[in-house]
């Protein structure tokens, strides 16, 4: 088969397609022919070394959705030709830029026949961060105002749908060009987050009280702001940051609204092949994800360059 490896930690130019034998899996793994890999920001901090270290050389790749090809002795609940959708590879384990990986049963779910596999490529980080994040952290309500930062983003994207699809009023922030489309996903209301009096007018798109939810992608950014406009009680889940160094401006603020702020990572899920199962009982007719662009695994250097440099709906994928 052929995969994207890299022998050494370092930039994009250390990726390169190799050919490889097709794994065999182990009993309690499903061989799956993918069909298409998502790619995140992640996989890059992976590949840079910055994360946890790999084994080398490794193929990269932390999602991935194809045709079940072979099931291990072990696995149940799969059979051959079932689709299937996996995250959580790539730092033990293969990733999934690859024709085929093998997937231990922990971390993977069947998905409805008929499904977009290659949508469903870019789903696991987005849609199990989202998920665990709003629902299992948060615990959104229907009744409930949710923030959701970045909403045109991958895990943006997917949050604004889970939001939508438990009933809550959807607020999101995005560049003015994505309104629409973020909309089309289920916000209420979305806002640039560039201009002037965003807290005023998040506050009035919550009827005046604030917003019990907030999903934050950039908590060096936004941590002070999302004080700022918090209803009382409001829980903040913190997913990410661009400076390591977060801290509230104001405390008092936060302080004066009792606000609870719970910082959390996907690959701590408890269950990924619950998590992924939930949002596959969604799919499609209430959560999907958006494809902004497609990339082969000869393109697989340029794939990890856009997903850090370039502003797009949805996700990026590999397609072998």
């Amino acid at each position: 088969m052929r995969a994207v490896r890299f022998h050494e930690h370092g930039d994009e130019s250390v990726l390169q397609v190799e050919e490889l034998d097709r794994p065999d899996p182990a009993p309690d793994e499903v061989l799956v022919e993918v069909a298409a890999a998502g790619v995140n920001p992640v996989d890059t901090y992976f590949r840079e070394g910055s994360y946890e270290p790999y084994g080398l050389p490794a193929i990269p790749g932390v999602d991935a959705a194809g045709e079940a090809v072979a099931v291990g002795e072990a696995v149940e609940g799969v059979a051959v030709g079932d689709p299937v959708v996996a995250t959580g590879l790539s730092s033990t384990i293969p990733g999934g830029y690859a024709e085929y990986v093998a997937v231990p049963d922990d971390r993977f779910a069947v998905l409805p026949a008929g499904a977009d596999l290659v949508a469903a490529g870019g789903a696991g980080v987005a849609a199990v961060t989202a998920w665990r994040a709003l629902i299992q952290h948060a615990t959104l309500r229907p009744a409930e105002t949710v923030l959701i930062h970045g909403g045109s983003g991958g895990v943006g994207h997917a949050a604004v749908q889970v939001a939508a699809a438990t009933g809550a009023h959807t607020i999101a922030t995005a560049a003015e060009g994505y309104h629409d489309a973020v909309r089309g996903l289920g916000a209420d209301a979305v806002f640039d987050y560039g201009r002037d009096d965003l807290a005023a007018a998040i506050t009035d798109a919550a009827g005046g009280d604030g917003v019990d939810v907030i999903l934050d992608h950039r908590l060096d950014e936004y941590l002070g702001f999302d004080a700022e406009v918090a209803a009382q009680g409001c829980r903040v889940v913190g997913i990410g940051e661009n400076d390591p160094a977060i801290g509230f401006p104001n405390s008092a603020a936060a302080r004066g609204t009792d606000l609870n702020l719970q910082l959390m990572s996907m690959f701590n899920t408890p269950s990924l092949a619950d998590a992924l199962a939930d949002i596959g009982s969604l799919w499609g007719e209430d959560v999907s994800i958006e494809v902004a662009d497609s990339y082969g695994l000869e393109e697989a250097a340029e794939a990890q360059q856009d997903v850090m440099t370039e502003s797009f709906l949805g996700k990026l994928v590999i397609e072998p």
